[in-house]
């Protein structure tokens, strides 16, 4: 299933790094230590335009829609430099890692030169109109319909957890277009506009007090018949591609990674046992890891669909990223000061409020084994 040899990444991909560390060196040069620790949840509409002005926006899409050709793995150590940073790539995230993608495989020539442009530019942001109330990670169950028109569908329903829904122009929504045999069949996604009349959004506060979370509602919203994105009842097939770009990218287990860097750099050369040991264990599993997702990240190039590796990766890298921080708070002793180290500490206490929400987004845990046993033939 994996290919454990050690992935070395080709010239082309390694020399991007110097160039991408300089930007971020001047990009972030005035941006607070303490947005950092936020990974990819920071939201900076001229951050992403600048990024998009560089052309790491978008990067392996045709030059023809905005992108720049670029392979798959060039596209990974521009993410792993951004999520190493700690740089606010929140606005343009979901449109570059999944919406994009997904109009690019499954979208009308019409979709694709209307929205993938302005994506690459770090113009246009994208949310997911996934989850639902009573229907979180099993999206089977969901409510939300669409209903044909003289003029093209009629969206009813309700959308839940949809991140930065209040900031984005545009959702891909999953919607129920039929009835079918099978809880799977008869789900069609659409493009939607959420300036449109009868959509009401509203945000959601978490524990950080942060609002990135919404609940979206469908009151009667007129879609052209140009909205449909793929096949009509295509939905669930285009929804499990979705995931796999969703579940396997290298924010599933650099989520914590500032709070580790930080750890290393405060604990100094005379760092003892216990904290020594955590420090060396953290490495070993974030490399580990890492070798599996640009594994993941290889097959989604060559255009294969790694459904159940990605999965994986997602649960192996959501218990790393909970358990950092737990147990960086239970070993934390005389080698480390969190009172003189302002940024370690505001990393951990962000962590500890927020990591708990890493097995939720994009699957929890009970539903990423349903689907390994479910591949490996064991249910």
């Amino acid at each position: 299933m994996f290919d454990f040899e050690p992935c070395r990444m080709p010239a082309e991909a390694e020399a991007l790094r110097e160039p991408v560390r300089a930007f971020l060196r001047e990009a972030l040069r005035d941006y607070p230590a303490s947005q950092r620790v936020r990974s990819w949840s920071g939201f900076d509409t001229n951050f992403s335009s600048a990024l998009g002005a560089r052309g790491w926006i978008g990067m392996t899409w045709p030059r023809a829609y905005g992108g720049q050709g670029r392979s798959a793995l060039e596209r990974y150590v521009v993410l792993e430099e951004l999520l190493a940073a700690g740089a606010p790539v929140a606005a343009h995230w979901i449109a570059d890692r999944q919406s994009g993608p997904l109009l690019l495989r499954y979208g009308t020539e019409t979709q694709k030169q209307a929205h993938l442009p302005a994506i690459a530019r770090g113009e246009m942001f994208f949310c997911i109109g996934m989850s639902e109330p009573n229907a979180g990670s099993d999206l089977a169950g969901i409510k939300t319909s669409a209903v044909r028109t003289a003029t093209g569908w009629r969206l009813s329903g309700q959308k839940l957890w949809t991140t930065n829904a209040h900031r984005a122009q545009r959702m891909i929504a999953l919607a129920r277009t039929s009835v079918a045999e099978s809880r799977h069949g008869g789900l069609s996604q659409f493009l939607v506009d959420l300036s449109l009349p009868g959509v009401t959004i509203r945000p959601i506060a978490d524990l950080t007090g942060e609002r990135h979370f919404n609940e979206v509602f469908f009151d009667d919203v007129e879609l052209g018949s140009d909205a449909l994105i793929g096949s009509e009842g295509e939905g669930w097939k285009q929804v499990t591609a979705e995931l796999s770009l969703e579940r396997s990218g290298p924010e599933r287990y650099l989520s914590s990674f500032r709070l580790l860097q930080l750890l290393a750099g405060a604990a100094g050369p005379q760092v003892q046992e216990p904290l020594l040991g955590l420090i060396g264990q953290s490495v070993a599993q974030l490399w580990t890891l890492r070798q599996m997702s640009v594994a993941v990240a290889t097959q989604l190039a060559e255009g294969r669909d790694p459904v159940i590796e990605a999965a994986i990766v997602k649960d192996l890298g959501n218990s790393f990223e909970q358990q950092l921080p737990q147990l960086f708070q239970a070993l934390a002793g005389p080698d480390i000061d969190l009172v003189e180290s302002g940024s370690l500490n505001a990393a951990l206490g962000f962590l500890l409020q927020t990591s708990q929400s890493f097995s939720l987004r994009g699957g929890t845990r009970e539903i990423l084994r349903g689907i390994v046993a479910r591949g490996l033939g064991l249910r």
